[in-house]
């Protein structure tokens, strides 16, 4: 193109407005093209028409981080005389002010669209990008009065530039976290493509709206929509979150039946779903037959056999991963140490912080030290875990004294929790965590005079404890329950079979943990209470759900207390069921009256 370019100029050719404009469009838009090249040309044609305006303007409008100079081109394309945008221009121009979210500029294009004619009613295109513009912006109440001026509400309107723009509104809506106002449109639009459905499931699933994600996920199957690669990388970690086996295993089919490529970023979705959903075998098979692996893989699988307890394999795929080459990354080493952790090898977490700062060269994070700390603690090594503290480099936060403070509370040591609750109060006097654990640690040695003070406190406070939460997954549908839930359409069979439970584990030998109930009551009173627990009633609802020895899965929003951990050993021996319990922390794995975690948790 350069050679065909100087011939024009030899031969003068290149001051006949259109040839120079096919030099500009090559150069602009053309994958082989160069845009700085097409910029210089633009700069000396002598009398660029309206084309080649629109031509250089659209292209540094699709250019990451060179979006301003559209406004400076566009600037220019206003002082000339000679040329007048047209219906063409206004798009790339509103698109660049999108992007660099330049919204007073942006006003000035949509007042020069008026000024011009181009009025709502002349082009749907123009229109579209002046929604987007405003809603990028945020500026949700015009992006909203130009969408309902704009006559694509009505059925008879129903076109691909349309759902492009109802589309647009329901991003804008999700930006600012009006998931009401994006799910009222959602549900009008008159005809949606695939990308709406992701628009909606991404949505949904990256603001913490897990349940609404599978919701929408599974109304676009019944609607005969068809995932695409996208969908299914947006909708996995919803379906991780929650759990959701068997919806998971059914995006894994989809993937083979559909001849979707499971890619590096893929796979890393479904080995973090299996790993979440309590199937660490399937996520290794996943990983195993990846094509290709990169630091992310590598940190899903290390990470999912971490949070199961399987410590010996996640260190021994870190050693691989370092074999084949790959340098861990920070987020890595947050696994392994998380797994030395759990399975309490403090010597080698030692030797793994060690390599991380000396051998890799990384800084440590807050969550590193977090680890450490947590290891220390486990251990019983409370005075070494004070030290590490006070020689970190940053200053600790409350990931920090939460890590000190679930130790206290496990080794019963009362001096320093309360210590370590008090500062955990200073920092964040809203957070129900420190108060509840410092009540906890009250309630285990019967001082109810300090469960008391606590409570007076939180009372004062107005500080609420997290309920507990528990859900599980039959056919498809996710069941939840709370503490002393009596709200399931099936509560009465649930409340039989928590009765049939009772009697059977404590013919068996089996004596209730009540040290943890923070209030004063009798103790018939206190026992009942643990045994409504809502884990305890998810297990209850999948006996009678499901055939005899079918595994059971459930989900929980908080840390199993020491009862359930004890009650779930004996509900497996007795009922022959294997029960995967994932708490916040991690998965256990109970079977035969012994669980994974071998009690250290």
């Amino acid at each position: 193109m350069i050679q065909i370019h100087a011939k024009k100029i030899k031969t003068g050719r290149i001051r006949d407005p259109f040839a120079a404009a096919e030099i500009l469009q090559f150069c602009a838009l053309t994958n082989h093209g160069d845009l700085q090249y097409a910029r210089l040309v633009f700069d000396r044609m002598e009398e660029p028409n309206c084309f080649s305006f629109n031509t250089i303007i659209r292209a540094f409008s699709e250019t990451n981080n060179q979006s301003i100079e559209s406004l400076i081109i566009f600037g220019q394309m206003l002082y000339n005389e000679f040329v007048e945008p047209n219906r063409f221009t206004f798009p790339s121009v509103l698109k660049a002010c999108a992007k660099m979210r330049r919204i007073e500029e942006g006003k000035q294009v949509h007042c020069q669209i008026i000024k011009r004619g181009l009025g709502l009613d002349i082009d749907e295109f123009i229109v579209s990008n002046l929604v987007r513009m405003y809603a990028i912006c945020g500026l949700m109440k015009d992006a909203r009065k130009l969408f309902d001026k704009s006559g694509v509400t009505t059925k008879e309107s129903i076109s691909d530039g349309n759902v492009v723009l109802w589309n647009v509104m329901i991003d804008g809506y999700i930006r600012i976290g009006d998931f009401d106002s994006a799910r009222q449109l959602f549900d009008l639009m008159p005809q949606r493509s695939v990308v709406s459905w992701n628009g909606m499931i991404a949505g949904y699933a990256q603001n913490g709206y897990f349940k609404e994600a599978l919701e929408i996920f599974q109304k676009m199957q019944l609607e005969n929509g068809c995932p695409n690669y996208v969908t299914l990388v947006s909708v996995l970690p919803a379906i991780s979150r929650l759990g959701a086996l068997e919806l998971g295993k059914w995006v894994h089919l989809y993937c083979g039946r559909n001849k979707i490529e499971v890619d590096d970023v893929l796979g890393s979705a479904l080995i973090d779903m299996y790993s979440k959903c309590g199937s660490i075998e399937k996520a290794i098979q996943v990983f195993e037959r990846l094509p290709r692996r990169n630091p992310v893989t590598w940190n899903a699988i290390i990470g999912g056999l971490s949070v199961h307890g399987r410590a010996v394999d996640a260190l021994d795929y870190f050693d691989k991963m370092e074999m084949e080459g790959v340098k861990p990354t920070d987020v890595c080493y947050i696994s392994v140490l998380s797994a030395c952790s759990h399975a309490g090898l403090v010597d080698e977490g030692r030797l793994y912080f060690d390599q991380m700062v000396r051998i890799d060269g990384l800084d440590p994070r807050i969550e590193h030290y977090g680890c450490m700390v947590d290891l220390l603690g486990r251990a019983g090594l409370f005075e070494e875990a004070e030290e590490f503290i006070s020689k970190m480099p940053i200053k600790p936060d409350g990931v920090i004294w939460k890590a000190l403070l679930g130790a206290c509370k496990m080794h019963g040591n009362i001096e320093m929790g309360q210590r370590v609750a008090k500062k955990l109060m200073d920092l964040a006097p809203s957070d129900s965590g420190s108060y509840v654990a410092l009540s906890n640690i009250y309630a285990s040695l019967g001082d109810w005079e300090g469960v008391s003070a606590v409570r007076l406190m939180m009372k004062e406070k107005d500080i609420r404890k997290n309920p507990g939460c528990s859900w599980i997954e039959l056919d498809g549908t996710i069941h939840e329950f709370l503490v002393e839930d009596e709200s399931h359409p099936r509560a009465r069979e649930i409340r039989l079979m928590l009765e049939e439970m009772s009697e059977k584990l404590r013919l068996n030998g089996y004596k209730p943990d009540t040290k943890q109930v923070l209030l004063n009551m009798d103790e018939e009173e206190r026992e009942s209470l643990v045994f409504h627990h809502s884990e305890k009633i998810a297990v209850a609802f999948g006996l009678i759900s499901t055939k005899r020895n079918a595994p059971l899965q459930i989900v929980k929003n908080l840390r199993i207390c020491g009862d359930c951990h004890s009650s779930m050993k004996f509900i497996s021996r007795i009922y022959n069921r294997r029960i995967i319990v994932r708490d916040r922390n991690r998965f256990h794995h109970f079977e035969n009256g012994v669980c994974s975690c071998m009690d250290y948790w």
